[in-house]
């Protein structure tokens, strides 16, 4: 009798959770064949970052650590613009031809919102002098604000070195 009502209660909260999946998109059929279906993205800001001397602090035994200041910029997208503020930094670790970002530092937005941004990624030089360069930047913005739904996505970054010393980071929501 136990093993019955178990096997009830398994069936029920299956079927409770597969609803769920269902109403947020989960669960969707899977094509049988072939590749799946890329997320799509959407263009978020182009953030212009200006960068200060980097400096190295040699290796740590994981690598080698070698930080870049961040000194200001300019960001604009569809809905967003404001101010890269001075202040952080962008810490690199190199080991075996690959080198580990992570850039901490925060933006203000032309309303006045402040949003801290933790943007990690890989560079790898390939082969032809060809290089891999790619981020994931996560945002934090107050919850009360218009940009809190950066909060509750996942975005992707393409960088690109700017003028004079500065890199450019495009960014997309994925969708």
């Amino acid at each position: 009798m136990k093993k019955i009502i178990l096997v009830v209660a398994a069936v029920a909260l299956l079927a409770g959770a597969t609803t769920a999946f269902a109403q947020f998109g989960f669960g969707a059929p899977q094509q049988q064949s072939g590749e799946p279906k890329a997320p799509e993205l959407e263009y978020v800001v182009r953030l212009n970052v200006s960068l200060g001397q980097a400096f190295t602090v040699g290796d740590t035994g994981k690598g080698t650590r070698t930080v870049i200041p961040i000194t200001g910029g300019t960001f604009e997208g569809p809905n967003i613009k404001g101010e890269v503020l001075p202040g952080g930094a962008d810490y690199q670790m190199q080991c075996d031809g690959r080198t580990e970002i992570e850039a901490i530092y925060c933006i203000r937005t032309d309303d006045g919102v402040s949003i801290h941004v933790r943007n990690c990624g890989i560079i790898k030089m390939g082969g032809q002098g060809g290089m891999y360069f790619r981020c994931a930047p996560r945002f934090e913005a107050p919850k009360d604000s218009k940009y809190s739904w950066m909060n509750e996505c996942l975005f992707l970054c393409q960088p690109g070195f700017g003028a004079g010393g500065g890199i450019t980071l495009d960014v997309w929501k994925v969708k």
